[in-house]
């Protein structure tokens, strides 16, 4: 079962029009883009989960906790059963599921293995918290006006690495953003749908996570049902003994 996680926030904007904006220059979209990374200290949120892959599918119930740019634990269960706990911080990745009895400790594979593409702490966090997790070089980026959302995408895309961005003009947090690697047959789709304010600040309701590979695709589906920010939380992550270690 394995493998079935992560997280999420975003910032605050006043709202305007499409028609109302489109002389803002790709930097200065940048620049918005940035500003609406949420701060805070804590953040705890409880998170309805739905895994989907062609062999199986699962919902289950999450809890998520994080201290920002430090760590991100996430605890999964089914009716109140631990399942699995993950704990995520800039420099390891640690894992363990009670079913099977498995874990892993190491470094951020274990996310790339899952996602289908290399990724690291802070990405994850940005994943989560509505923003871009690739670095945006405003002198490297090119933006546009697309069906209603502002479309950035590299001036130059690598060679087997094709990135584009869907920001909202209401929030500049991301709409849709995507991955492509042709030669691997190999995509990744991060969709956001609507976004709820808290403490002034916007924060993702749902997030749509589709990996696919060779004809393979696993889906993940994330409502965020609770978002408490600045509370006291602590990580409580210990693997237990008899578990048996994966190698990747």
């Amino acid at each position: 079962m394995a493998m079935l996680l992560l997280l999420g926030l975003s910032s605050c904007k006043s709202v305007k029009r499409v028609t109302d904006i489109e002389s803002v220059s790709t930097r200065n979209l940048i620049e918005l883009h940035e500003k609406a990374t949420p701060e805070f200290k804590t953040l705890a949120a409880k998170v309805q989960l739905a895994y989907e892959t062609e062999e199986k599918s699962q919902r289950i119930t999450v809890s998520l906790r994080m201290e920002k740019d430090k760590a991100i634990w996430i605890k999964a269960s089914i009716l109140g059963i631990t399942l699995a706990k993950v704990m995520i911080t800039p420099e390891k990745v640690g894992y363990y599921e009670t079913i099977g009895k498995t874990y892993f400790e190491g470094d951020f594979a274990f996310l790339g293995e899952w996602l289908g593409t290399p990724i690291d702490f802070q990405q994850a966090q940005d994943l989560l918290l509505g923003q871009s997790i690739f670095h945006l070089e405003p002198s490297k980026y090119t933006s546009e006006i697309y069906q209603q959302k502002f479309k950035i995408q590299p001036k130059r895309q690598p060679q087997n690495f094709i990135h584009s961005l869907f920001i909202n003009p209401g929030n500049y947090k991301v709409a849709v953003e995507t991955l492509a690697q042709p030669l691997q047959d190999r995509i990744l789709n991060i969709r956001y749908g609507d976004y709820q304010m808290v403490n002034s600040q916007y924060f993702p309701v749902d997030i749509s996570i589709i990996t696919s590979e060779e004809q393979a695709q696993t889906k993940i589906d994330m409502i965020y049902k609770k978002i408490d920010l600045n509370v006291d939380i602590s990580f409580p992550f210990d693997i237990p003994e008899g578990y048996e270690r994966i190698q990747l």
